[in-house]
C-alpha cells in the first residue's frame, strides 16, 4: 500500500512511499487497543495511597474473649478488619502494587493496528526527513495548514528532531517524540499522526515478520 509523501522544504514535490500490509493494513481490534491503553495507563500513574494491613497493625494478638460459650461469633484480636483501627483488607499497597504484564508481541500487535486505523480513518501522514534546520515556527504552522493537519503527533527520526524541534515546540495541540517512543496511548490521544520517512520506516522493520 502506498502513501503521499509530504515535504516541507519543497511543498510542490509529489513522491509516495510503500508501506507492508502489516503495518498499515490490519484488522482492527478495538478491544486489543483499549486493554493495551489501560495498561499504558495504569503503569503510569504512581501508587501513593497505602494502608495498613492487619499484620502491620501494632497491639496485642491476644483474643479479645473466650473462643466458646459466649454466645457470640469467634473473633481472634482486635487487630482484624472487621474491627475498627484494625488492618483494612485488600486497600491500596503503595509502590508494592503489582501490575499486569503484557506480552510484547501483543504490544508490538496493538500499535501496528493504531497505526492501520490511523491509515483506515485518513489520519495517517508521512513527511519527507527534513535535512535543514527550521527555527521558525511559522514555518512548519504554515506547513500543518497547508496541509490541513491538526491536533497532531510527529514521530520523528534523530536527525528530523534536531532540525524541527524549535520550530514545532509552541504549536498548540502537537507534540514530537522520537521513533523509539512511539506507543499506542499517543496514537490514539491525537487525532493525526505525522511520520518521517525514516521512523516509519524503522517501524515497519519490527513488523516485517508479525501476523494479524
Amino acid at each position: 500500500m502506498s502513501i503521499k509523501i509530504l515535504n516541507i522544504e519543497d511543498q510542490n514535490k509529489s513522491q509516495v512511499l510503500k508501506l507492508s500490509d502489516n503495518l498499515i493494513g490490519l484488522k482492527v481490534n478495538n478491544r486489543l487497543l483499549k486493554y493495551v491503553v489501560d495498561w499504558q495507563l495504569n503503569r503510569s500513574k504512581k501508587r501513593v495511597a497505602k494502608t495498613k494491613q492487619r499484620n502491620e497493625i501494632i497491639g496485642s494478638t491476644r483474643k479479645i474473649y473466650a473462643q466458646k460459650g459466649t454466645g457470640g461469633a469467634r473473633h481472634s484480636s482486635r487487630k482484624a478488619p472487621i474491627f475498627v483501627g484494625g488492618g483494612i483488607a485488600h486497600g491500596p499497597k503503595g509502590d508494592n502494587y503489582k501490575t499486569k504484564n503484557i506480552n510484547k508481541k501483543i504490544r508490538k500487535l496493538a500499535l501496528a493496528q493504531t497505526i492501520s486505523k490511523k491509515n483506515i480513518n485518513k489520519e495517517l501522514f508521512i513527511l519527507e526527513d527534513v535535512k535543514k534546520k527550521i527555527n521558525k515556527t511559522k514555518v512548519f504552522n504554515n506547513f500543518l495548514v497547508k496541509n490541513n493537519i491538526k491536533n497532531v503527533l510527529i514521530v520523528t527520526d534523530k536527525e528530523t528532531e534536531k532540525n524541527i524541534h524549535k520550530s514545532v515546540r509552541n504549536i498548540p495541540d502537537v507534540k514530537l517524540i522520537s521513533e523509539q517512543g512511539t506507543n499506542v496511548y499517543d496514537l490514539i490521544k491525537f487525532k493525526n499522526v505525522l511520520f518521517t520517512k525514516s521512523s516509519i520506516k524503522k517501524i515497519e522493520e519490527r513488523f516485517a515478520n508479525e501476523k494479524n
